[in-house]
């Protein structure tokens, strides 16, 4: 199963008010484990940025100014998340300004349904606690210390450990596979991923004496051994 974990950084909260979205990051998990394949762009919002943006996150609009638009990276993006599972923290938002600009690039919007929410996750299991990002860090005793702004990779990578623990533990599937998982377009594990014999068997570490000896003794066990049929 692969899912997406993303976050996003904006120039305020509404897109309706003109808002864009200024960064995105993305984390690929395969059967609950990361493969180690992420998403990241930086997006030139042409507009300018609100200071109480910039407090949280500090993405200045001279550092936009020379990053791609939306339109630029939308197909790369899409082609990255596919139809996989969103993992998103407070996804009503996310997916609020991710369709809003899909729908001025005239791209299709991505049904809502694709999406888990984390933070409704984490009401659920734990009512009446707080639920923000840094909070669920501290009681999973994930390390966030470098998460001094709001930077949508990092926030990813760290929603990540949060989301696997919130479903029950960091493998929840026991599956034992390496970090570099190899899927199909559809994201079914290929046939390179799946153990195999080897293609040459190893030598035998046996002696000749050693081969002799239990030979001997497995002839001494009689015809009705288990080891003679």
């Amino acid at each position: 199963m692969r899912e997406i974990v993303l976050d996003t950084e904006t120039t305020g909260f509404e897109p309706s008010e003109g808002d864009r979205i200024v960064e995105i990051g993305a984390v690929e998990l395969f059967n609950h484990l990361p493969t180690g394949r992420t998403y990241h762009q930086y997006i030139n919002p042409k507009r300018n940025m609100p200071e109480a943006a910039f407090n949280v996150h500090g993405l200045s609009e001279e550092f936009l100014s020379d990053k791609p638009v939306f339109k630029d990276i939308a197909q790369e993006f899409i082609d990255f998340i596919k139809d996989s599972k969103l993992v998103i923290h407070n996804a009503s938002f996310d997916m609020k300004f991710l369709n809003a600009e899909l729908a001025w690039v005239n791209r299709p919007a991505l049904p809502n349904h694709q999406a888990t929410d984390t933070l409704a996750i984490a009401r659920r299991k734990f009512p009446g606690s707080p639920a923000s990002l840094d909070a669920l860090c501290r009681r999973f005793g994930i390390d966030n210390s470098s998460r001094i702004l709001h930077g949508a990779l990092l926030d990813s990578e760290i929603l990540a450990e949060v989301y696997l623990e919130l479903v029950g533990g960091r493998q929840p599937d026991l599956v034992l596979s390496g970090p570099e998982v190899k899927t199909f377009e559809d994201g079914s594990p290929s046939l390179e991923w799946r153990p195999a014999p080897r293609p040459k068997p190893l030598a035998s570490r046996l002696s000749e004496a050693e081969k002799a000896a239990h030979e001997t003794f497995i002839a001494a066990l009689g015809s009705d051994a288990l080891w003679t049929k």
